[in-house]
Parts: structure tokens; sequence; C-alpha cells
């Protein structure tokens, strides 16, 4: 518990907010994500419901099922909160239902700055700011319709893959999903040579006006309250911004912590209420489906570089 403490303590005084102009949100693209992790149960792919949000110049790529869960989460808590006011004590109790892994780094990508932040959540938001890898896309004469948008193929070995990217010049935006981006248009649909990574194209929807007005009168972004130190992923709104007053703080010390959550995830979280000046307790309960394995990953996405 001491460990745990001085861990959170030290990245506590790495605290601040990232100076990064908010962008305009001009769309928000669907994916649906299928990963092979376990070789040996290649029917057995890990899926996940994906969202790309992005702007002339900034995008976030998130899972929109943590979405759903975060609201779900919060909806939890601020009941809880609101049973147990003028007690003195909090004693919150979250109970989640989900049978899948969910994606919990979210990432934030600049191409003018050519830099990429990730974010990641432990109780506080962290973030981690590195440049943008430079993907060496090679474009080729192929074109294909998905859902009525023409898009043209390029090609590129990255991360130990070698990866097949299908982009829009008509939607001229660098992003892409993941780490993919870079190309002139948005990557609409992505995969490995072997498909045991996918990224496949299910749906775009502009930002309307009618939603920004919506927004800025906090009728969309109201669900972001800041309660016992969770907030809720919500970037549903019109800009594309890095969350307020998050932890700015490095790979290593950001896996020093990740390490003290894991051998003790009830100290860790109960240390991180207390650096926070929380008082009360904190109970987690994981609601899995009979029978459910956890899978054993011996395919990451990232595989090493070939030499």
């Amino acid at each position: 518990m001491k460990r745990i403490s001085l861990s959170c303590c030290a990245a506590m005084i790495a605290i601040s907010t990232f100076a990064q102009n908010p962008d305009k949100a001009l769309a928000r693209v669907r994916y649906t994500f299928s990963h092979i992790e376990d070789t040996t149960q290649r029917d057995k792919p890990r899926t996940e419901n994906m969202l790309l949000i992005t702007g002339n110049n900034a995008s976030v790529y998130t899972s929109y099922d943590k979405i759903n869960q975060s609201a779900n989460m919060q909806k939890q808590i601020q009941e809880q909160v609101k049973a147990q006011a003028g007690s003195g004590m909090q004693n919150i109790k979250i109970e989640s239902r989900s049978t899948k892994p969910i994606s919990q780094v979210d990432y934030f990508f600049f191409a003018n700055e050519h830099k990429m932040i990730t974010k990641e959540r432990l109780f506080n938001n962290y973030l981690v700011e590195e440049p943008a890898e430079t993907i060496n896309w090679k474009i080729a004469k192929d074109t294909m319709s998905f859902s009525g948008i023409h898009c043209q193929k390029a090609t590129a070995y990255f991360k130990g893959r070698n990866w097949i990217a299908w982009f829009a010049t008509e939607i001229p935006f660098q992003s892409g999903p993941w780490k993919l981006n870079g190309l002139p248009g948005l990557i609409v649909e992505a995969y490995d040579e072997k498909k045991e990574v996918q990224f496949q194209f299910a749906g775009l929807d502009k930002v309307t006006e009618a939603e920004t007005v919506k927004d800025e009168k906090g009728e969309l972004s109201g669900m972001s309250i800041k309660i016992v130190g969770l907030e809720t992923d919500n970037y549903l709104g019109s800009e594309i911004k890095l969350p307020a007053n998050a932890i700015k703080t490095t790979r290593k010390e950001l896996d020093k912590l990740k390490e003290a959550r894991d051998k003790d995830p009830q100290g860790f979280m109960q240390a991180q209420m207390a650096a926070n000046g929380i008082n009360g307790s904190f109970k987690s309960s994981t609601v899995r489906a009979p029978g459910s394995v956890k899978i054993a990953i011996n395919n990451p996405i990232e595989l090493p570089e070939k030499k």
C-alpha cells in the first residue's frame, strides 16, 4: 500500500494540461475491430466497436463500447452518490457486465504537429506524448468502394505487419484507425495481409451544425461530470480536445503505475482516491459469463520488427 501511494504521488507531481488547441470535429467514423490474439484459437477473434472522430488537424480513436460502458458506470455512481448524500462516507460499488475486453487506450493524432498523444485512465487520466511514427505508404492504382465511398489502395510495413489500407481522397483527413495515418485521405478500412487484425468500415457520420449548437448549450457533453475520480469519455461533442487537468507522464512512469495496479487493484484504487482527497472506499466487481476464459495473447497487434 505504501509503495502504491508513493507511485501515485510521484505521478501526481507531473499533473498538467497539454497546450494543444482543440480542433473542430467534422466527422465520426465507426469501425468493427477484429483481432486474432491467440493463434491457437483463430475461430475466436476479439471484436470491438471502435470510433474515430476527426477534424482538419486532430483526431481521436477510441472504443465505442467503452463510451457506452462508461455511461453505464457514470449512471451507477450518480445513483449511489445521491443515495449516500450526507452520510460522510462514499462506498461506491460498480458492477460491469461486460464479458469481453474493452480497449482502454485512446489515440490522439495531430497531423500538423506530427505527434501522437495516448490517453489511459488509471482512476486519473494519464497522457503520454510521443512523435507520430512516419509510415512509408506505397499508393497503388487499385480502387474499391465501401458503402459508396470511393477508395484507393495503399500498402506499408508497420509495427511488424504488412498492412493494406483503403483511403478516400474525397474525404481529405490524414487520420485513420489506431496508429494508422498519414495518407492523403481518410483511411476507411485497413487490415494486415494475414487478416489477423482488421478495421472494417461500419459507417460515417458528419458532425452537423445542430449538434454543435446543442453541445455549446451543454446538452451533449452533460455526461462528462467528474465524480470520485471517474469521468465519462464522451467524444461526441463539437470539439476534439484532450481531457482537462490530465496528468502528463512518461511511458516508463505509466508502466510502473499499471504494474502497481495489476499487483493490487483494490489497494491501487484506494491510494488513488486518497491522492485525490476522496474519503471512503471503492469496490468493483465484474460479472463474467459462465465458463468464460481469459484469452492468451500470443499475437499482439504490434509484432517485433523484422531485422
